[in-house]
């Protein structure tokens, strides 16, 4: 029987001494709060007070919202945990409003048709290997998750290989409206027959 403390405790062995990795499962609410404020601040609920106290200036986090099952970026840990209980968030299943801390900083923000699917990258993922694939979206159940160097790598990679992906997209269309010259798709040759049946001429508009 699979105990998701224990799964949780056992997470510390992933982690060196420096830097920490973090992966967040946040609600659709909670996340478009946190976006709202411009990737911020991060707040837990109690249960968290020890892995808060963990949490140290230039830890990264993976931000995974549940409902969609998708991540949507990578930010910072920018200072030590602090308690606040200022209302932010939703509160909380057990009343509370996530009063242990940190200040984060955006390092990826992906645009939501960018968003990826974590069907696509969970299975592969170290920290998943643990559940039965059938159920590996409830290892991502909890809020806050301790996750191995390469697991973050691997996610972090394919934000910055669509990021790149995007890049050069924009700078192709920029390259193509500054000379006026659109890429188009190279010509097939066509059968004597097909030839046959098509027009003597094309307009081709400028």
């Amino acid at each position: 029987m699979i105990v998701l403390s224990d799964i949780q405790d056992s997470t510390e062995k992933f982690c060196a001494m420096g830097r920490n990795y973090w992966m967040v499962s946040a609600t659709l609410g909670d996340f478009q709060v946190t976006r709202d404020r411009g990737y911020s601040i991060f707040g837990m609920g109690s249960r968290y007070r020890r892995r808060a106290q963990r949490m140290q200036p230039d830890d990264k986090m993976l931000l995974y919202v549940r409902q969609l099952r998708k991540w949507t970026g990578v930010v910072s840990v920018t200072s030590s945990y602090f308690e606040d209980r200022t209302p932010i968030w939703n509160i909380g299943t057990r009343g509370e409003n996530y009063p242990y801390r940190v200040k984060i900083k955006p390092e990826i923000v992906l645009r939501e048709e960018d968003y990826i699917d974590a069907l696509l990258l969970a299975p592969r993922m170290e920290y998943v290997k643990r559940w039965v694939p059938e159920i590996w979206p409830l290892a991502f159940f909890d809020t806050l998750h301790l996750i191995p160097q390469r697991d973050f790598s691997l996610i972090e990679g394919e934000m910055k290989r669509l990021i790149a992906k995007n890049s050069r997209r924009h700078n192709r269309r920029m390259s193509e409206s500054k000379t006026g010259v659109t890429a188009v798709e190279p010509v097939v040759p066509r059968s004597d027959a097909e030839q046959s049946d098509a027009p003597d001429c094309v307009r081709v508009d400028s």
